[in-house]
């Protein structure tokens, strides 16, 4: 923790990671397993395997060779880090015969507190930590974010599962709704003194350009701060000029350069 808390704002998903190594996995989450690259006794890197593929931001190119053979045993998955370090360690497992199911660049974005800009909520709406009964409103909105981003969609395999995995995230997801119906939903993934980590952000294409997105991230980065967060971030796919366009409203600024890799 320690190692990975120098720079907490490229390794926030990793510290979350480690932090909960040792502790019993909820039903529909995948147990972290993590590797490390030592210099004799000490810490030198870190790769998360599970639940996807998360390099530190001081990967090495020697780090990597070291890290190739645990690849062996994750299946398939997804890649998401810095672009230099993916493109390393992608081109690594390409020569050993992993095909590219999805490859993307992302733009990482970060907001503190003396940034923080809070538009009006519009009329009629309401935001709000999603219940139960959100669920089915919720997959619909996690399969179609999947579809424009040109993902497979697990839905379509394996429906109870995919189902499960969503109920999972339940606690961690905000909705604004109006008239009983859920406009916009984003998922607070990670919540830590350190910062917090926002994905899975989908509007309905019926309420967008309408506030609703506004409202929601600007909700739940008050909330984010209100709990003692030094800063909220969230990845932007390249090209998504609105989604650029809505956060630097409310005062994100890029700080890194991503890349996705999902494989198999």
């Amino acid at each position: 923790m320690a190692f990975l808390g120098r720079d907490s704002l490229c390794n926030l998903h990793l510290l979350d990671l480690a932090s909960r190594l040792g502790r019993p996995a909820a039903p529909t989450e995948m147990e972290p397993q993590l590797v490390g690259a030592f210099e004799g006794r000490r810490l030198a890197g870190v790769l998360s395997l599970r639940p996807s593929l998360v390099l530190d931001s001081w990967v090495e190119e020697a780090m990597l060779d070291a890290w190739t053979p645990f690849l062996e045993v994750v299946p398939t998955g997804l890649m998401k880090s810095g672009w230099d370090g993916v493109t390393s360690l992608w081109e690594r497992m390409a020569l050993r015969g992993r095909n590219c199911l999805l490859d993307r660049g992302e733009t990482a974005y970060v907001l503190t507190t003396e940034q923080i800009v809070k538009p009006e909520l519009p009329s009629g709406a309401n935001v709000r930590t999603a219940v139960e009964a959100d669920l089915g409103e919720l997959v619909d909105a996690a399969r179609a974010s999947l579809r424009e981003e040109g993902r497979p969609d697990p839905f379509e395999i394996d429906p109870p599962g995919f189902r499960r995995w969503v109920s999972g995230r339940l606690p961690r997801a905000r909705v604004v709704e109006m008239d009983g119906q859920v406009l916009f939903a984003g998922y607070a993934d990670v919540r830590r003194p350190e910062g917090w980590l926002v994905q899975g952000v989908y509007t309905f294409p019926h309420a967008r350009r309408r506030g609703f997105a506004a409202a929601g991230m600007s909700a739940i980065c008050h909330e984010a701060f209100t709990a003692g967060a030094d800063h909220v971030q969230l990845a932007v796919v390249n090209g998504n000029l609105e989604a650029e366009r809505l956060y630097e409203r409310l005062g994100f600024e890029p700080f890194a350069r991503l890349r996705t890799v999902l494989f198999q």
